[in-house]
């Protein structure tokens, strides 16, 4: 594939939308960038807050650690810091420059503030609606379907902005449906490594940061350390345990920002950092690595594509499999070892369901990255899933698209009903 090939520069570019820092979990810091938009729009510091969000928003934000809070978590925690510390400019990094000062401000904001929460069904499985109010006026910003997606700015009853959106979509993004394992490949494999050196040099920077961070420290259940401990020299552990304390310290308020991956920072993190410390331990080139992780990077995409940015499903086992495809290509570059990493992967752990952004994420990632692992694992000893095996079809394309109609389609009661039992409390 060169570079006049359309697809080239559609894998380029998809890279370059997924790949985006992101300060904290990016549900809460997507409540925070609203609130932040709508206080610009408002152009004073607000009285009061109303925040309406899709379940799946009040899923991901409960049990959360908001960066740069103190400790605080869940919603108005979030609307809080976006209003009295956001810079709307800085996107899903809207909270990375809050001052010590600033801090006590919003737990001042919060204790004096009106903050309403409403679980509303749009439709939309990612929606947040943030208005802000102060005396007779208000600013209203409505974000659907992806972190940073803007449909509607409005300052009383003056529409500033809007933009359909009848039916979920992720217009502006580049069209992900053209997607294939086989491509991927051969994508990572011709690749100028230049046209995809500063995306890809900032996740290994940013998420491999917080990684030793996660395990130096003392974050959340402390996963990533209790993998490790007694297993600092078995490989398979270590990239779990590395992915893990990641996730660890995201979880629970560590302030080092991370690389995402379809809007997920523990997605961006599990795809990633497995990858370079496997590469790493092989003493792998930098561009091997590079190359590897446009594997691991874009078979994650293409897990999520069909499946959505958020539901039932735990984002974590797309981004594990990818995970494992990346090490699959450091390990054989073709297209045959990748597809089978995939396809036998994707049959261990395609059951776990998400119950939101949490301490026990980071759990999640070190059993997804060893599913992936031992999908490899398989392959290299010439065992595979067959097509009938449950939902294993013939092909990793049909496998990839069975599995996504089950987490979009068949898990959608399993997601309202976790919703549920998460609000009983």
């Amino acid at each position: 594939m060169d570079r006049t090939d359309s697809r080239y520069k559609k894998y380029v570019q998809i890279l370059k939308e997924e790949l985006l820092p992101a300060m904290g979990c990016t549900e809460p810091i997507a409540i925070a960038y609203a609130a932040a938009k709508a206080v610009s729009v408002l152009g004073t510091k607000p009285e009061s807050l109303l925040a309406e969000v899709s379940g799946n928003i009040i899923k991901n934000v409960k049990s959360v650690v908001v960066p740069h809070t103190g400790g605080l978590r869940g919603i108005p925690a979030a609307a809080a810091a976006g209003a009295v510390a956001g810079d709307a400019d800085a996107e899903l990094e809207v909270i990375s420059n809050v001052t010590p000062d600033q801090i006590e401000e919003i737990a001042a904001y919060l204790e004096s503030a009106e903050i309403t929460v409403k679980h509303v069904d749009t439709g939309h499985i990612f929606d947040i609606s943030l208005t802000a109010f102060a005396g007779a006026d208000s600013a209203c910003v409505r974000i659907t379907d992806y972190h940073t997606n803007i449909v509607l700015i409005r300052r009383n009853d003056e529409v500033l902005f809007s933009k359909d959106i009848e039916t979920p979509t992720e217009s502006g993004l580049t069209d992900r449906s053209f997607m294939l394992i086989e491509d991927i490949v051969d994508f990572a494999n011709s690749v100028d490594v230049e046209d995809v050196r500063e995306v890809l040099t900032r996740q290994i920077s940013y998420n491999m940061a917080i990684a030793e961070e996660g395990l130096q420290g003392d974050y959340g259940a402390n996963i990533g350390s209790t993998l490790m401990l007694g297993h600092e020299y078995d490989l398979k552990y270590v990239m779990r345990a590395y992915a893990a304390a990641a996730s660890d310290a995201r979880m629970n308020g560590c302030e080092l920002p991370v690389v995402i991956n379809s809007g997920s920072g523990n997605q961006g993190i599990t795809t990633s950092v497995p990858v370079v410390v496997y590469g790493r331990a092989h003493n792998r080139s930098l561009e091997d690595i590079l190359r590897a992780l446009c594997v691991s990077n874009l078979v994650t995409t293409h897990l999520k594509t069909g499946i959505g940015r958020l539901s039932a499903y735990c984002g974590a086992v797309s981004a594990g499999c990818g995970a494992g495809a990346g090490i699959a290509f450091l390990q054989h570059g073709s297209v045959e070892a990748v597809a089978h990493t995939v396809v036998n992967a994707l049959a261990i752990n395609s059951g776990i369901v998400c119950d939101g952004a949490k301490a026990s994420c980071a759990a999640k990632i070190s059993v997804a990255v060893e599913a992936g692992l031992m999908g490899l694992s398989m392959y290299n000893k010439g065992n595979q899933f067959f097509g009938g095996d449950g939902l294993t079809k013939n092909g990793v394309e049909s496998t990839i698209a069975t599995v996504g109609r089950l987490a979009r389609f068949g898990m959608k009661q399993t997601d309202e009903e976790i919703i549920r039992l998460m609000l009983e409390d």
